[in-house]
């Protein structure tokens, strides 16, 4: 197995998968596998003991694996260069950062699987102006933030990235509510079965299709960024990836409903107890077909997940095998290495940490603005068109994607990356405690054991 390794020189280094053992004088920290195994096991062990810490304040998980990563990284224990060369070695990042793609991408074929387009056409025409008012000024503020990053934060030369992937990006990062987060929140407060709960899972769920559709535009516009890049490669890409698209749901998913449909319920339900293989490798493979055109290998995830049919439990059955791996395990791990990957020391200074409380103000107010006032002019109470306003700027999963291919695609420096990944936990983390004060006394509420909703996913709060 090669690795490079980029701590010191650009130089390949031979790294075996496992070692002989200590009585033959190897240390196994020295070999991929067994450092692989270590490392997880630090993972969750941290996320999970703060996660525990947290509970009593009610913070989603994302917050706590998360921080868990930051504490891992360059932020704190990673100053620390012995904890550094033997945990968590440069040579040893491909790796780790390959498994927790792996397991975004079974994550994005879960949220495809799950995502009903007849929930999103049933929404209200309240959801979707709550949607597209938590969207649109976020997004819209995002051209006159993005020179003012320029100006706060000069970046290197390498880093130098054009005016409109950033600000795609940008206003992407900003505009995303993440819906598992919301749906936590609104479970743990007693939320979810109310009228505000529907009102707000309508809405995050209109918003989490926007999301996808920014995201892809991001991908598209920062396609000709790369080396061997030219300036109709974003064109190329856009049109390769609705093409895609099309092909999945336009042809695919009706010829898969056609077959379990030909199959019967019986030899349907007998196929789809056996399913979770074939799905999760054509996820797989779609996934390829993605990063083969430009786009991002979890969007391919993602669209074969919307293209699997709901008729014979095909889908049913492929989440219920998929899903406590992901939740469990490979999603953790993925927010953790996020978390390793920020490093806070970087934004120094007045002018970056100014930047960091307006990029925080812009998410939350933007979410919490445009929200409240079309939540009121519609006719709801003005303490719950707060909480929907409060609720829809948490944000999580997508946010996350979001940031870390920015930083993929040398769209987003480390500075700018890490101003955004504080907005994103600072958001998260305000968002139980403003709900919990404006709901403390509402007597409509339901309690999380009598509310009677469950969340899906195998895990009460996955993202």
């Amino acid at each position: 197995m090669l690795v490079s390794n980029s701590s010191s020189s650009s130089s390949t280094v031979n790294v075996k998968m496992a070692s002989d053992g200590v009585w033959q004088g190897e240390n196994p920290l020295d070999f991929a596998l067994p450092l692989l195994a270590v490392q997880i096991a630090v993972i969750l062990a941290v996320a999970q003991g703060l996660a525990l810490a947290l509970r009593p304040l009610r913070q989603p998980k994302v917050v706590a694996e998360l921080l868990g990563g930051i504490l891992l990284g360059p932020s704190a224990l990673g100053r620390w260069g012995a904890f550094r060369r033997v945990i968590f070695p440069p040579w040893s990042t491909a790796a780790l950062d390959t498994v927790s793609g792996l397991g975004l991408m079974l994550f994005l074929l879960l949220v495809g699987l799950e995502l009903d387009f007849r929930a999103v056409r049933r929404a209200g025409p309240r959801s979707v102006a709550v949607a597209a008012a938590g969207i649109v000024p976020p997004f819209l503020a995002a051209p006159g933030l993005v020179p003012l990053l320029k100006l706060a934060l000069p970046p290197a030369p390498r880093h130098a990235a054009a005016f409109l992937p950033l600000c795609v990006f940008v206003g992407a990062a900003l505009s995303v509510t993440a819906l598992p987060v919301l749906a936590c929140i609104l479970k743990e407060l007693g939320l979810l079965g109310t009228p505000l709960g529907e009102t707000a899972m309508a809405a995050a769920a209109v918003n989490d299709v926007f999301a996808w559709a920014l995201l892809a535009l991001a991908l598209a516009v920062s396609g000709g960024s790369g080396p061997r890049g030219t300036p109709l490669a974003p064109v190329y890409i856009l049109a390769s990836g609705a093409a895609f698209v099309a092909l999945m749901l336009c042809l695919l998913r009706p010829l898969m409903a056609r077959l379990a449909r030909r199959a019967g319920p019986e030899r349907a339900a007998a196929l789809a107890s056996s399913s979770a293989g074939p799905v999760v490798a054509c996820a797989l493979l779609a996934g390829a077909v993605t990063d083969a055109i430009g786009v991002h290998p979890v969007f391919g995830a993602f669209v074969f997940g919307l293209s699997v049919p709901r008729e014979g439990s095909l889908a049913e059955r492929a989440r219920e095998k998929v899903a406590p791996l992901v939740s469990g395990l490979m999603l953790p791990l993925y927010f953790a290495t996020s978390g390793l990957h920020t490093d806070v020391d970087t934004v120094r200074g007045a002018a970056a940490w100014g930047m960091a409380a307006l990029v925080v103000a812009v998410a939350f107010l933007g979410k919490f603005g445009g929200t409240f006032a079309v939540a009121t002019v519609t006719g709801m109470a003005r303490r719950e068109a707060a909480a929907l306003g409060v609720a829809m700027s948490a944000k999580g999963l997508v946010e996350l994607i979001v940031l870390n291919i920015g930083k993929e695609r040398k769209v987003l420096d480390d500075t700018t990356f890490a101003i955004f990944v504080i907005m994103a936990l600072t958001t998260t983390v305000l968002a139980t405690p403003f709900m919990t004060a404006l709901y403390r006394s509402t007597p409509t509420a339901t309690t999380p054991e009598t509310d009677g909703t469950e969340l899906k996913g195998g895990d009460a709060c996955p993202a």
